[in-house]
């Protein structure tokens, strides 16, 4: 059995996938943005091992989480589940940066570089991706007029960026990107159209590790199947770029 930290997990998609790899007799550590939420996820998940409190908003809290995950020992995977919507208005930071940005794509890079390596590293991107573009040139929205589903289809890139640089630079990890689909979670609506009982099940199954098929890396998966990502994922030199640019801006380096 394997022993798994998901972040962003004390609601939605990341608390049904705890669910799930625990009822599959997996050890789940859990995380929650602060105390009250903290309380809300023990009760829904009694079974957990643990629940990692800490808001991935800032850099420091970011860093923060990281060395509580560590504290807890090494984990087998690491589900970077953490994200906010698509219908977001434009707010800075306590750091001055784009909370959608801070949160889908920073944190993620924050987490991956700190947490002890795992064997297994899986990103949560979504169908919006496939259209999106970096941009990394402009990627803290200063010379854009902001657009929130822009925001979050091309955090969720650099998501799927993040999870193909892991692939190619760390390769005794199988990192791995997924789309769960559009369903009806409180991210994405009630009117979302998608299979909410297929939206947590390729991400636990990437996790656990426990089928030969999921012994991959690199990859884009929607409902258990692999399907092509957006092609600029796969740019060895934007996702230089990209781990380049959340180096500088976070003050954390990638481990070689």
């Amino acid at each position: 059995m394997s022993r798994i930290f998901i972040s962003g997990s004390s609601t939605g998609l990341g608390l049904m996938a705890g669910e799930l790899l625990a009822e599959q007799g997996h050890q789940v550590v859990l995380h929650a943005r602060n105390a009250a939420r903290a309380e809300e996820t023990r009760r829904a998940l009694p079974t957990a091992e643990a629940v990692v409190i800490g808001d991935l908003e800032t850099i420091a809290g970011a860093k923060n989480v990281a060395a509580d995950v560590n504290a807890l020992g090494r984990f087998d995977a690491v589900i970077h589940n953490a994200a906010v919507g698509y219908r977001e208005a434009h707010r800075l930071t306590a750091d001055g940066l784009p909370h959608v940005f801070a949160i889908n794509t920073l944190s993620a890079y924050i987490l991956t570089a700190l947490i002890e390596r795992p064997k297994r590293l899986v990103y949560l991107s979504s169908g919006m991706h496939h259209h999106a573009d970096a941009n990394l040139d402009d990627i803290l929205w200063k010379t854009r007029r902001w657009n929130g589903s822009s925001a979050y289809a091309e955090s969720k890139l650099h998501d799927t960026i993040v999870a193909f640089a892991m692939a190619r630079l760390w390769p005794d990890v199988y990192a791995n990107a997924l789309e769960p689909g559009w369903v009806p979670t409180k991210m994405g609506g009630s009117a979302a159209p998608d299979d909410m009982d297929q939206a947590h099940r390729t991400q636990a199954w990437l996790a656990a590790g426990d089928k030969p098929d999921a012994d991959v890396t690199g990859q884009y998966f929607y409902h258990l199947k692999r399907m092509p990502a957006n092609p600029q994922a796969s740019d060895p030199a934007l996702q230089n770029r990209l781990l380049s640019i959340c180096a500088d801006i976070s003050g954390v380096s990638l481990p070689a």
